[in-house]
């Protein structure tokens, strides 16, 4: 079968300009990027190699492993690894005029998801600290992927419609008796059929994610490891989050927090079911959770920093008497209101205190105001969004609203 370029040639070459615009105003001579994500990123392929841009000429992607494919899937210059211990040499030789600066040559790398065996590794072969300096280049990379060309954004809306299909053709199965293990595979069926890939990345360190999470009753209070609102009973101590054999019970909210991944990109979103009726507190806190979805939405356009977002979000907890269960409940409240989203599930704008970067257009966030109830649930919603010109679009396909089943 043909292997054809996922990522237009011209949006790669656009992003690989950006990164050297960057060293270029930081004094960075060259980047290696060494992340599956971001050599997707910034090659259009995902094989087992190493991307090294220069502040300045052509970018080549070095590969392990398929040599064959990468040439195939990507418009960059691909060139074979070979001995990994001569890889400092391969680069000396290939670029002459970097190494042959002497000391001081800075190389940036995506050190926060490079491992630090790796990276000991990689700055032996590239010269002594005196010759060679490797700085951290994270802010760059995820400053860059923080803008969504209008392509990114068409893969983001196609998993948005996988998921609203795969959540409607599942509905009808969910019930009282089924356990939440037997619907989530339900749901999962339905993503897969219609394209999801199967997983959806994450870039923090020991963050998984599945396709997300359906959690019902109690069970969606119980705290976990994931830095979120909800945590979920899991399948173990080996999971410990998200679906667990549970079984689903009438008047009990149940959390629908689903994804699905598309050419690589992700969508994020979260509805509210309830088989018969919520506990009035719990129907309190969903209206004000559309009410603060509302809000953000007003708030949402060019030039405000992300960090006033979350202020006016607890500003209107505290108006509603549930600042203790916005986001998490105790020491185990998530402390933000929503979070980028694209080729992983938790890029770069965060909607967070300190976090003040102005929203711009080409931002895809999504918002989740949701309110943890230990013993009882927990209730919210989550839209993914576009930032425009003009303020903010949702993405997200399914219906903002209480999904309410006989």
């Amino acid at each position: 079968m043909d292997i054809v370029a996922d990522v237009p040639a011209e949006l790669i070459n656009q992003r690989i300009g950006s990164l050297q615009a960057v060293m270029q105003a930081e004094g960075i001579d060259a980047f290696l990027l060494t992340q599956n994500v971001d050599l997707y990123y910034f090659s259009g392929s995902m094989q087992n190699g190493y991307l090294f841009v220069p502040s300045t000429g052509d970018a080549t992607f070095y590969v392990r492993r398929s040599v064959q494919r990468a040439k195939l899937e990507t418009a960059v210059q691909v060139a074979e690894l070979g001995a990994f211990r001569r890889f400092g040499e391969t680069l000396a030789q290939q670029y002459a005029y970097l190494f042959g600066k002497g000391a001081g040559l800075r190389i940036a790398a995506d050190l926060d998801v490079l491992p630090a065996q790796l990276y000991l590794k990689l700055a032996e072969l590239l010269g002594s600290p005196a010759h060679c300096e490797m700085v951290d280049g994270t802010a760059h990379i995820r400053k860059i992927r923080m803008i969504k060309s209008a392509w990114e954004v068409s893969r983001i809306e196609a998993a948005a419609e996988v998921v609203a299909e795969a959540l409607s053709a599942s509905l009808h199965v969910l019930r009282e008796g089924i356990s939440e293990l037997e619907w989530m595979a339900r749901v999962e069926y339905e993503l897969r059929i219609r394209g999801h890939i199967g997983l959806m990345r994450m870039r923090g360190y020991n963050q998984e994610i599945t396709t997300g999470m359906v959690i019902s009753g109690a069970a969606a209070a119980v705290p976990t490891y994931f830095d979120g609102p909800a945590g979920g009973l899991g399948l173990g101590a080996a999971s410990p989050q998200s679906v667990s054999r549970s079984i689903i019970k009438r008047n009990e909210p149940i959390l629908i927090d689903i994804g699905c991944c598309v050419d690589g990109y992700v969508i994020d979103q979260t509805r509210t079911a309830v088989i018969g009726k919520l506990p009035a507190a719990l129907q309190h806190a969903y209206e004000v959770s559309e009410s603060l979805m509302a809000l953000t939405e007003k708030l949402m356009v060019p030039g405000t920093a992300c960090s006033k977002l979350y202020e006016a979000a607890l500003e209107c907890c505290a108006a509603a008497k549930l600042t203790e269960n916005f986001m998490g409940f105790g020491a185990d409240q998530a402390k933000f209101l929503g979070h980028g989203i694209g080729l992983e599930i938790d890029e770069w704008p965060v909607l967070a205190k300190g976090f003040h970067t102005p929203l711009e257009p080409g931002m895809v966030i999504a918002v989740e105001p949701k309110f943890t109830f230990p013993g009882q649930g927990v209730v919210g919603i989550e839209n993914s969004y576009l930032i425009t010109e003009l303020g903010s679009r949702a993405l997200t396909r399914s219906k903002p609203e209480l999904i309410v089943l006989p």
